[in-house]
């Protein structure tokens, strides 16, 4: 989300191609250059950019490529004759090779569904048209890095003032991305190769225990949040209208009294709660679907039990014509590839590995340098043991 005061978790040098080609004119440094402020830049020490400077960079590098169409809606893929047929709403494409990255779309809760419009949305779409808050009950659902943003701007009134403020989380507390040194070397190539080798209940498993490593909130954040609630509720006196209720499940969503009841299971106490509010924002992260342009593929392609594709190593689907023609798919495989598939720190080397593939070469250096951390003892090691 592009709200204000919001940036990025990873460093600037996790970009589209410095990891793999620092030289390369699309690097968000050349960006600098060319924006001419390269040594402002520098001088600000900045740890981590806002979200607003990093899409910019995006932007940039896309106007530099011929070869991108926006506003063309994907409609239907059809493989025919040995090629892809890639019917769009301003033609047909044909082409060897697929890449799928469409993305994730938001996550809605059950008993939400049957609400979403004006006043009840996903904190995706909270950007997306005026809003106004003012005076209303306003209740943020989720207590990730999102939720987090949409309630430090609902706090200082970038929609104008709540009558009230409620911030729900499942989680027991409200809980800090892990940063660690150590925890940051999951986001590398050669946890990425451990990680293939292990068995699917293996994998699993990791990634549930890894969930902070992404989806926790940034201690800035979360230090802001903290330090305005102590300047308006303890220093200032406001009269309260903010309440943090971690530990909280949404169980049942109900039309009342021109607004909305919600009920919630409290974790803690096991007990019932119930709230209500006039616009409810969810924060409740985000799913991965098979869109629908791919139906007609859908029973080419191997998927296991839950529906999810199945990748090699290099991001590939399998799928009947695996042999003549690539289907690579990207920000789908954290099942296979590990917590880091989805996040932008090895978007660069992804991209690098596909593009290998496809050249059948390597174009770019892809290889693991030297592990700090052994994941997987070698072979010998585990025979002496045993």
């Amino acid at each position: 989300m592009l709200l204000d005061d919001t940036h990025m978790q990873t460093t600037f040098l996790k970009d589209l191609v410095t990891p793999v080609f620092p030289q390369s004119p699309y690097s968000f440094l050349a960006y600098l250059v060319e924006k001419k402020r390269i040594y402002r830049f520098l001088t600000a020490e900045l740890g981590c950019i806002s979200r607003t400077e990093f899409s910019d960079y995006l932007y940039w590098a896309s106007e530099k490529l011929p070869n991108i169409a926006f506003s063309t809606c994907v409609e239907k893929i059809e493989f025919a004759d040995g090629v892809f047929h890639i019917h769009t709403d301003k033609g047909t494409t044909l082409a060897r090779n697929l890449c799928l990255g469409t993305g994730k779309s938001p996550h809605v809760p059950e008993c939400m569904k049957p609400y979403i419009g004006e006043h009840i949305f996903h904190a995706a779409e909270i950007a997306l048209s005026p809003r106004d808050f003012t005076g209303k009950r306003v209740a943020i659902i989720g207590g990730g890095q999102s939720g987090a943003d949409v309630f430090i701007n609902a706090l200082r009134g970038t929609w104008g003032k709540p009558a009230k403020l409620d911030w729900v989380s499942r989680r027991p507390n409200y809980q800090p991305l892990d940063e660690a040194a150590f925890t940051n070397e999951y986001f590398t190539p050669d946890y990425v190769e451990a990680f293939l080798t292990l068995s699917p209940d293996v994998k699993a498993r990791e990634v549930s225990m890894q969930k902070l490593t992404s989806d926790g909130v940034t201690q800035k954040a979360l230090l802001e949040i903290y330090r305005e609630l102590y300047q308006r509720f303890d220093v200032n006196n406001e009269e309260k209208w903010v309440r943090l209720l971690p530990h909280r499940t949404v169980t049942q969503l109900l039309s009342h009294k021109g607004g909305y009841e919600l009920f919630l299971e409290n974790g803690l106490a096991n007990q019932l709660e119930r709230l209500d509010a006039d616009i409810i924002i969810l924060a409740t992260g985000y799913e991965s679907r098979t869109p629908r342009c791919l139906d007609g593929l859908r029973p080419l392609i191997n998927a296991d039990s839950e529906g999810r594709f199945q990748l090699n190593q290099y991001f590939e689907v399998e799928w009947a014509h695996s042999d003549t023609n690539r289907i690579f798919a990207v920000n789908v495989g954290m099942h296979s590839h590990g917590i880091a598939e989805p996040q932008l720190s090895l978007m660069a080397w992804r991209s690098a590995q596909i593009i290998n593939r496809l050249c059948q070469k390597p174009v770019f250096n892809t290889e693991a340098g030297p592990a700090l951390i052994e994941w997987i003892s070698p072979t010998s090691l585990v025979e002496a043991f045993a």
